[in-house]
């Protein structure tokens, strides 16, 4: 049976990236931290650290173990709390991370409600795109992770989303044991450029191919691959001038005549630039899906919120763009 207490070492072995700032972080003495992790490699029968320069570095081993500590040590974490609350020793706390156009809509109204029917709930929020809120909860720092993946006509570009057993899209194609989905929403993406700029002649197939010869302007990792994939469906490879996971940059860029962009539904209902104008590009969509981790049912506090996150989005559907 592996120690808890000398998991947590390694953790923060890894996190901090030496002894002596572990030995810090956790308020141990130096020689404390080695011998926890010497009695670790003992537990485990294999090489955990080994020597690099003045400071120690992780093996492979040591390196998947932390990893799974990270995860175990937060479900324990979490599990104090909720227990906590439980027996009426600490508030409702929920922790949420999701990408900036969600916690700029859907969130705050899902807010309002939960705080209407739970006022003793206490909502975190945390910024984070898809890959580093699933890497989040899995590792317990967030009991919500609010994610997103890109659809044509039912179907993921490449390299993007996996089948779910549901028939739907696994956000990122991230197959993770545990996991559980709740689809709140599918938007539309918008092709946005310059105001009151002509737009070029309408090219055979997509709307996009008028756009060939202009620059482009795209966003974070997931997006930026549903640009290429967009680009390569009209027939060419985009010109990618400026990358920005700002939306507000991007809608900025496009008031100037500086590029075009690609931007889902959410992005322009959380913040609108005059200066751009939007047309829906046909089939393509945005799923937005809140993940949790465990089997169901989720604390009530969690279970509540979901509730109120599907209502949300459920009175964003209905709203005009």
């Amino acid at each position: 049976m592996l120690d808890v207490t000398r998991l947590r070492v390694l953790a923060a072995v890894a996190r901090h990236g030496s002894v002596t700032a572990a030995a810090k972080a956790l308020n141990y003495a130096q020689p404390s931290v080695s011998h926890h992790l010497a009695r670790l490699e003992a537990e485990t029968g294999t090489r955990l650290v080994e020597r690099a320069g003045r400071g120690v570095r992780l093996t492979d081993a040591g390196r998947l173990l932390a990893g799974r500590a990270e995860e175990i040590l937060g479900r324990l974490d979490a599990a104090e709390h909720e227990l906590a609350a439980h027996i009426g020793q600490r508030e409702e706390r929920i922790r949420v991370a999701g990408f900036p156009s969600a916690l700029a809509t859907v969130v705050p109204a899902a807010a309002g409600r939960l705080r209407a029917d739970h006022p003793g709930a206490e909502l975190l929020l945390a910024e984070a795109e898809p890959q580093s809120a699933v890497r989040m909860l899995r590792a317990g720092r967030v009991d919500v992770a609010l994610v997103f993946s890109y659809l044509q006509q039912g179907a993921g570009p490449p390299q993007g989303p996996a089948p779910s057993p549901e028939g739907g899209q696994r956000p990122g194609g991230d197959e993770e044991e545990g996991v559980r989905a709740r689809p709140l929403l599918e938007e539309p993406v918008h092709l946005v450029t310059q105001a009151g700029a002509a737009p070029p002649p309408r090219a055979a197939g997509s709307p996009l191919a008028g756009y060939a010869e202009h620059r482009w302007i795209a966003g974070c990792e997931r997006c930026r691959v549903h640009l290429l994939w967009q680009c390569e469906l009209a027939g060419f490879v985009p010109q990618i001038a400026f990358t920005t996971d700002d939306v507000l940059v991007a809608q900025a860029l496009a008031a100037a005549g500086l590029g075009v962009a690609l931007l889902p539904d959410l992005a322009l209902r959380a913040a609108r630039h005059p200066g751009v104008r939007t047309e829906p590009l046909p089939g393509a969509r945005r799923q937005v899906v809140a993940l949790t981790y465990g089997e169901p049912p989720g604390p009530p506090a969690v279970e509540h919120l979901l509730d109120a996150l599907a209502d949300a989005a459920a009175t964003a559907r209905k709203q005009a763009p």
